[in-house]
């Protein structure tokens, strides 16, 4: 069972209204325990398991824009921009996992893909960071290993193999995942997705996308307006995403 869990975004509101109409939509969703919206602030702090791909979605419809400022607690939370090492590409960036950590032993994945040709892909965790050459240099699944029973060897599924996601004709698809996994153990691997599980893997493959696996903030720890090195504020980045549609 998925544990509640806490995540902020950043919401335009001028008020009391905004407020009433975000509360209402958020309600609606399954998995929504408790709504507060800082209207000063311009802040939505939300607690349950409904992923953060389909708050963002809610607060839409009301005609808002969302932005995901932090989730879980402090140090339980992790992203991975991914993207295709293809040169035959100028738009690289091709996806987006978020991660956190809602207990001891259980992350959750809010994966969002966008561009890739239509199929089936699965996501990974590599053993390495390594991202050098793409995909090729990240190494096997993490934690492929083998276990005797019976005097036989049987092989444990990777706990790397953290599940599928299905892109639909325009190129895009989203799937929340759990693992049991800590997000700790996560942090400096890589997470390749691709329609082949194993590999190998081709650096010119522009519907194999790879990303690191990095620290984010917490609901409680990302504060920012303005991003100290490009000067831009969040919402000037929001849209630069939304122009590459990791919306």
């Amino acid at each position: 069972m998925i544990e509640p869990f806490q995540t902020t975004f950043a919401v335009p509101m001028s008020c009391n209204g905004c407020v009433k109409d975000i509360s209402q939509a958020l309600n609606k969703l399954e998995g929504i325990n408790k709504v507060e919206a800082n209207l000063k602030d311009q802040l939505v702090f939300i607690e349950g398991t409904a992923p953060p791909s389909s708050i963002v979605t809610a607060i839409q419809g009301t005609g808002r824009d969302a932005i995901l400022r932090g989730s879980g607690t402090s140090n339980s939370s992790a992203v991975s921009i991914l993207e295709t090492h293809s040169t035959t590409v100028s738009n690289k960036i091709r996806g987006l996992a978020r991660m956190v950590q809602v207990s001891p032993h259980m992350t959750l994945v809010d994966l969002t893909i966008n561009g890739l040709a239509p199929g089936k892909y699965w996501a990974t965790v590599r053993e390495a960071g390594d991202i050098s050459r793409g995909a090729e240099s990240t190494g096997g699944i993490w934690e492929a290993v083998k276990t005797k029973l019976s005097g036989t060897d049987a092989r444990k599924e990777p706990r790397g193999i953290f599940g599928s996601v299905e892109v639909d004709a325009k190129g895009r698809g989203n799937v929340f995942l759990d693992r049991p996994v800590a997000v700790w153990e996560l942090i400096g691997r890589s997470m390749v997705v691709s329609r082949s599980m194993e590999g190998p893997f081709r650096r010119e493959d522009s519907n194999t996308l790879v990303g690191v696996i990095a620290r984010s903030a917490g609901v409680w720890d990302n504060d920012k307006t303005v991003c100290s090195c490009s000067g831009k504020n969040v919402w000037q980045e929001r849209q630069e995403q939304v122009a590459q549609g990791m919306v």
